[in-house]
């Protein structure tokens, strides 16, 4: 289906911030990684819960989080390549790291794994699969690969993207509850895949030398 807007100036036009969604930053002090979810709240649920816990003190965050009433927030989805609200604009051309966080269709538990940064993305793929998550590389629709992804206009032209499925996310949170109050109640697996999606963040930093 296509987007209801062609840009944020659009989005914004049409939308309340505030009343039908938010955004949200945070700056860690001494980071160049920015973890990015641009789908959050009711678009993609889970995604921005996902993407702040991981971020945590360290690193920088961004999302924009939608809490229209339920089905109707796909209204506020801009997909990756056309996604220019000017916060996550600067922040993503600040960063010299980037993982964008989305949430994807799908009945068995996985990741799809994309971006353009394939050392980051294989290391974080890897420690996911250590964890016992289980992880592919994305397909041609959802691979993240188009170099106009916003998760791949960061300093170094690379980023990363991770495509969750339903049925993955749905893990997170208590008794399978993606809604916006439950969200709040996340699960041992949500704390066990965001550690395993740090230390593969860890292990490719110091691998380079860029920690």
């Amino acid at each position: 289906m296509a987007d209801l807007y062609n840009s944020y100036a659009e989005l914004a036009s049409g939308q309340i911030e505030g009343i039908d969604y938010q955004r949200s930053w945070r700056l860690s002090e001494f980071s160049t990684l920015l973890h990015l979810a641009i789908h959050g709240g009711g678009i993609e649920p889970g995604t921005t819960e996902l993407a702040a816990a991981a971020a945590g003190d360290m690193h920088d965050f961004y999302t924009l989080d939608a809490f229209k009433p339920a089905g109707t927030n796909s209204d506020l989805h801009i997909t990756s390549t056309r996604y220019d609200e000017p916060q996550a604009l600067a922040m993503v051309q600040a960063a010299t790291h980037v993982i964008s966080w989305h949430g994807a269709a799908g009945t068995a538990p996985a990741t799809h794994l994309g971006g353009l940064d394939f050392n980051l993305r294989d290391q974080i793929g890897q420690s996911l699969q250590e964890a016992g998550f289980t992880v592919q590389l994305a397909s041609d629709e959802i691979n993240g690969n188009d170099p106009t992804n916003i998760c791949n206009r960061c300093s170094r032209g690379k980023g990363v993207q991770l495509e969750l499925t339903n049925a993955q996310r749905t893990l997170f949170f208590a008794n399978g509850d993606l809604t916006r109050a439950n969200r709040k109640s996340t699960t041992a697996a949500f704390t066990a895949y965001v550690a395993a999606v740090n230390a593969g963040i860890t292990k490719c930093l110091v691998t380079v030398g860029q920690g």
